[in-house]
């Protein structure tokens, strides 16, 4: 409007088109179009009033000229996407990307423009409506944003490992002041680990902690009633805060962190080397403590550091004098071999609770099973994969019997049994082709159905007939061979045996 407005008041004092265009740098086309208009409108009478802007605004849009490109350009350039206008915007209404309605007309209709032209076209025929946002304050002491953020790629020096990181971010909100922590993963426990890192950084505890909704913090996003999850809620009881998610899909609700998130990647992470992950943080707290910490601040346009240790320091709630265990929480199915899964590794649980799902409380050094809330096992945490910790009392009243009853508890029963009873079961244990370990226990049960006296003999018997296998002892039992006497010489043979056969002969005959 003020190159108009230039360009008319020089036609006022009678200067000719190409004076005009020349000295303001337009076209001669453009200075004729404002001078028919200017004369229609009895605006080139240097005695009257100069029009004001909205008059000028008014008069030459409604002649169709410049409402888009402005009044100086006027561009006569019709856009290559023009013939194709209902259905681009037709797509672009349903949300379809830029990228594949310029591959559709390709395909439909021969389109060789390029991607630009239609960004250019929905841009001025579909602009996006502006939106307006709010400005919010917080008092001192009252709340802290935190999210992740994507770290550098770190070669480890020692090991030659190269790993992905994120960045743990949390800023105060009324001071801006910040921590910041390079993990590995973005888990329940490195999330707990870093808010406790966090709140022992600040020697403090803001009143609320907004998020957004990472897995690790809320099961279920809900706009109304979202879902926390377990250990986390307990983490916020323990250091008496209030968890505060953002709506879904809404991150700017917590803009203060987004804006810490991306001064961190900006300015801390290019040109540096690190050589481990401890190197890393090691760098990077003293970067927030003595860079970021010190700097001017665009919107306070004070130094957050100072903000923090003069005012919102003080103002923070107190540590708890005991910091809270942070357990993680997990649910877990009891598998049918009485043992549940967490981390690859496997815990046992009663047998009675076989295909129930159960709560797992996981802790540095421990984990606990509970049904409910009852208390069913307890075991020291594994980290091998494929490890497992079992307790004998989970198991089956049978798996219980085979796994209590080895090769020693049998040796030790058969002794009390007797001297033939214990040589089977040694001739059982000395093969070494075939365990004979379930043989040994079914040969021990024996003496519960038949007596103990029974089954020393019936063990004596297969002895001395070279046959100590259970079953040839069951045999003898339940025949009763074991109460006769036993033979010690051979039985007489019948007398046509002994004078010889029809057809025997004498070992000294020829065979010819």
């Amino acid at each position: 409007m003020y190159e108009i407005r230039q360009i008319i008041q020089r036609l006022r004092l009678g200067e000719s088109n190409r004076a005009v265009a020349r000295s303001q740098g337009v076209g001669r086309d453009t200075v004729a179009q404002l001078r028919n208009l200017a004369a229609s409108q009895n605006w080139l009478d240097a005695t009257g009033p100069m029009p004001d802007d909205a008059t000028i605004a008014l008069h030459y849009r409604s002649t169709g000229k410049g409402a888009t490109e402005g009044p100086i350009k006027n561009p006569s350039h019709v856009s290559t996407v023009e013939p194709f206008r209902e259905d681009v915007l037709a797509w672009h209404r349903q949300g379809i990307q830029v990228s594949s309605i310029r591959q559709a007309l390709a395909r439909q209709h021969g389109y060789d423009g390029s991607v630009h032209a239609l960004y250019r076209f929905i841009r001025r025929e579909a602009p996006d409506a502006p939106v307006a946002t709010v400005m919010l304050d917080f008092a001192v002491g009252e709340q802290a944003q935190v999210d992740f953020g994507s770290g550098p790629l770190i070669t480890d020096r020692h090991s030659d490992e190269v790993f992905k990181t994120w960045f743990f971010v949390m800023t105060l909100a009324w001071s801006r002041h910040q921590y910041a922590e390079l993990v590995r993963n973005q888990s329940v426990e490195t999330w707990l680990a870093c808010h406790r890192h966090a709140f022992e950084w600040f020697n403090g505890v803001p009143r609320k902690v907004r998020i957004d909704n990472p897995k690790c913090a809320i099961t279920r996003a809900c706009y109304y009633e979202p879902t926390v999850q377990r250990a986390y809620g307990e983490l916020a009881l323990g250091y008496t805060f209030v968890i505060d998610p953002c709506p879904v899909a809404d991150p700017a609700k917590k803009g203060r962190v987004e804006a810490g998130v991306k001064y961190v990647k900006r300015n801390f992470m290019p040109l540096r080397e690190f050589h481990s992950l401890a190197h890393a943080n090691e760098q990077l707290q003293t970067w927030v403590r003595d860079e970021a910490g010190n700097r001017i601040h665009g919107s306070t346009r004070e130094r957050p550091l100072k903000r923090f240790n003069e005012t919102e320091q003080a103002l923070l709630q107190p540590l708890p004098a005991i910091a809270p265990a942070c357990p993680t929480w997990a649910k877990a199915k009891l598998h049918g071999n009485c043992h549940v899964q967490h981390e690859y590794c496997q815990y046992s649980a009663p047998f009675r609770l076989i295909h129930q799902t159960l709560w797992l409380e996981i802790t540095p050094d421990a984990l606990r099973i509970y049904q409910e809330h009852e208390l069913v096992a307890i075991h020291p945490r594994l980290f091998k994969r494929g490890d497992h910790s079992t307790v004998q009392d989970h198991l089956p009243p049978h798996a219980q019997a085979y796994f209590m009853r080895d090769p020693q508890w049998c040796l030790a029963q058969a002794m009390t049994i007797g001297p033939a009873c214990l040589a089977v079961v040694e001739s059982l244990f000395a093969n070494r082709v075939l365990d004979h370990l379930r043989a040994a226990q079914g040969l021990l049960r024996l003496g519960d159905q038949f007596g103990r006296g029974r089954l020393d003999a019936a063990c004596s018997r297969a002895l001395n007939f070279g046959t100590p296998s259970y079953r040839t002892i069951k045999q003898i039992l339940n025949t009763g061979l074991d109460q006769q006497p036993e033979l010690i010489e051979s039985p007489a043979l019948d007398a046509p045996y002994l004078d010889g056969g029809r057809f025997s002969r004498s070992p000294n005959d020829s065979l010819h």
